[in-house]
């Protein structure tokens, strides 16, 4: 019996010279955490950002976040205002330090952190005595968030940005990347994103002092001695040389990977536009977005679940958009300043399968299917 071949959501996607620098890394048994991989991955990713910024190789996106926020100086008590509508690792790291996030509705524009309602829970913060301590912004499915206005709203109130580029590797605010645009920035290298090292993330630094304090950090903050001193808890977070060496090769194919999403959306685009069910999000002038995964938003919930089921009996995955954090049960308890944007997109939109590796015979299986399910 002739079976169907599962298109996944996001699978990860080589470039084929991977396995050269993970060999290199067997040959000369750099197995450990450190090494030249990660050094050149390092340096891979601070040329493709052609800035000033300074790179550190992590564990995971989580990571990089956690290690982020205790820079900043976040602690035990502090308040730290969080895009809500977003995955819980960009939350979650708060929580580790103790501190309390405080989740903030989106807008329509973007679908990312709302500038007017970050400002009126940062002035109530205020008045209540308690300034928050830092905010965490995220470039939610590659497309940047409004980063003027949040940048305003940061050098006003004086509290720092924690820059989210999780899902936003290779795209661009005013063509400036998407990692850079911040006092800190954070990418993740998981298997489902643009890029992947299996299991990987970085931390983008002003500086190379900064860099250096979470290289610190992530290699249990083990002091300059001839035996293990520690004065401070560390972390086990520094990338594995292995891991760069698939990060390495991965670089190489970076922007046709972009390239390969974005036609994914194009695709999508002018396929199922002619349906009024169905709605994009269209970049703003100046945003640039990798279009990491292409999300459709519907007309109701019932036609959302309707075009899952049916993709899901062909065996083809796909997501509902990020259930807000202000909603999950773990955060019930949590402040939250909402407008309905973010429940609403939960309600009625999906994530299409999206990799760099379809075909066009995936992408036409499943515009075909989605269109039977509207008609």
């Amino acid at each position: 019996m002739l079976t169907k071949t599962k298109i996944y959501l996001s699978s990860p996607h080589m470039g084929g010279n991977e396995q050269s620098f993970v060999k290199e890394a067997f040959d000369t048994n750099w197995i450990a955490p450190l090494g030249p991989n990660v050094n050149g991955f390092e340096n891979d990713i601070q040329s493709y950002l052609n800035s000033n910024k300074h790179v550190a190789a992590l564990s995971s996106g989580t990571a990089a976040i956690h290690l982020a926020l205790q820079l900043l100086g976040v602690t035990k008590g502090d308040d730290v205002l969080c895009q809500s509508f977003t995955f819980s690792a960009s939350a979650n790291p708060i929580m580790y330090l103790g501190a309390n996030p405080i989740f903030i509705d989106s807008e329509t524009d973007t679908w990312n952190i709302s500038p007017e309602l970050l400002e009126i829970a940062i002035k109530e913060g205020i008045e209540k005595g308690k300034k928050p301590k830092a905010i965490v912004a995220v470039h939610l499915y590659g497309m940047p968030y409004k980063v003027k206005e949040i940048q305003t709203i940061s050098n006003t109130y004086g509290i720092p940005v924690v820059e989210d580029s999780a899902e936003a590797f290779g795209s661009y605010y005013k063509e400036k990347p998407c990692g850079t645009l911040a006092n800190l920035g954070i990418l993740s290298f998981n298997g489902n994103k643009i890029i992947t090292t299996s299991g990987g993330g970085a931390l983008i630094a002003p500086d190379e002092e900064t860099k250096q304090k979470a290289v610190f950090l992530a290699t249990q903050a083990r002091d300059n001695a001839p035996h293990y001193e520690h004065t401070k808890v560390g972390y086990n977070y520094r990338m594995s040389n292995i891991l760069a060496g698939i990060g390495r090769g991965q670089m190489q194919v970076l922007d046709k990977h972009v390239a390969l999403r974005r036609h994914n959306y194009s695709f999508y685009k002018k396929e199922l536009s002619k349906y009024s069910q169905i709605s994009f999000l269209e970049e703003p002038e100046g945003f640039f977005s990798n279009r990491w995964l292409t999300c459709i938003k519907t007309d109701s919930y019932e036609t959302r679940e309707a075009i899952r089921h049916a993709l899901l009996e062909e065996d083809i995955e796909s997501r509902p958009l990020w259930k807000p954090m202000h909603i999950q049960p773990v955060f019930k308890q949590n402040t939250n300043y909402t407008n309905g944007v973010s429940e609403d997109l939960f309600d009625k939109g999906l994530c299409l399968p999206s990799g760099s590796n379809l075909t066009e015979i995936d992408l036409n299986r499943i515009t075909n299917i989605i269109a039977k399910t509207l008609i």
